[in-house]
């Protein structure tokens, strides 16, 4: 009988000592900044390229 509440303890004992799992990594902060902004900016410079052209022709007008 001591004997096999003996091994119930240890066996209680030894799920006890089990390691806890490392926190996860913290999430990233957003997405990255890439060749994206070359093509809004290229695509800005052409628009205000037209604008200025546009305004220039109808200014002459």
């Amino acid at each position: 009988m001591l004997a096999s509440v003996l091994f119930v303890l240890i066996s209680f004992v030894c799920v006890a000592q089990d390691t806890p799992q490392p926190p996860a990594p913290a999430p990233p902060p957003g997405l990255p900044i890439d060749s994206g902004v070359y093509v809004i900016l290229v695509i800005g410079l052409m628009y205000g390229a037209y604008k200025i052209l546009r305004f220039k022709v109808n200014s002459k007008a």
